[in-house]
């Protein structure tokens, strides 16, 4: 029996990725959740051998809850699986303790092939975009900028990418507006930006911002 837990709030995501599971596998048994308090009430009592997680949940970020589950669970293998391209989230979710890292727009054929991987105990990154990483490194294209920040920080600048204020940000994140404040001048800082103009520039030129169900 394979056992898997899939926590995404959008009903048609949740729909497909188990109509190919169950296709493609023999005697798998599927649970869906679609918060991120849901999956924490879920994980702790129960062993799963596969976790398929979205980023953006209704309360919270995917990838901090992976992290803190990371540290009481290790063992439970996590899937991301997000609308976000490789590009700005693969590696940082691998950082972060997923297994593995597919976006939603992927073949079923490519979900059957990373979910084959995970539980073999193996990572899963897309070949092309892991080809394109080394080609990138064998030709020492320097790192983006966005790169150095930490999961909150990449979070408060995609809401600031998507034109939300620092009150919008602050209610939405259950924090202070001088706590907002002080994310946005660190993450000026660590991509080398002056003002919101810059900040904003930043992250529309580079596609960092919020994808609705991601």
């Amino acid at each position: 029996m394979i056992r898997v837990l899939i926590v995404d709030d959008h009903p048609v995501a949740q729909k497909g990725f188990t109509e190919v599971l169950r296709e493609y596998f023999d005697n798998v048994e599927i649970e869906a959740v679609r918060s991120g308090k849901q999956f924490v009430e879920n994980i702790k009592p129960r062993d799963y051998d596969l976790v398929l997680l979205a980023i953006s949940l209704p309360d919270a970020n995917g990838l901090d809850i992976l992290r803190d589950i990371k540290k009481k669970r290790s063992h439970v293998p996590v899937l991301v699986i997000s609308m976000y391209p490789e590009e700005l989230y693969a590696i940082r979710a691998i950082r972060t303790g997923a297994h593995g890292y597919l976006t939603k727009q992927c073949e079923p054929e490519e979900l059957v092939a990373a979910v084959k991987t995970v539980l073999s105990g193996k990572k899963y990154i897309n070949p092309h975009f892991a080809n394109k990483m080394v080609a990138n490194f064998e030709s020492y294209i320097e790192r983006p900028a966005y790169e150095k920040l930490s999961n909150m920080e990449f979070q408060v600048m995609r809401m600031f990418g998507s034109g939300k204020t620092i009150k919008d940000i602050a209610r939405e994140l259950n924090l202070s507006i001088n706590s907002i404040r002080a994310y946005r001048l660190h993450i000026m800082e660590k991509i080398g930006v002056k003002g919101m103009e810059g900040l904003i520039h930043y992250a529309l030129k580079h596609g960092i911002t919020e994808y609705k169900n991601g």
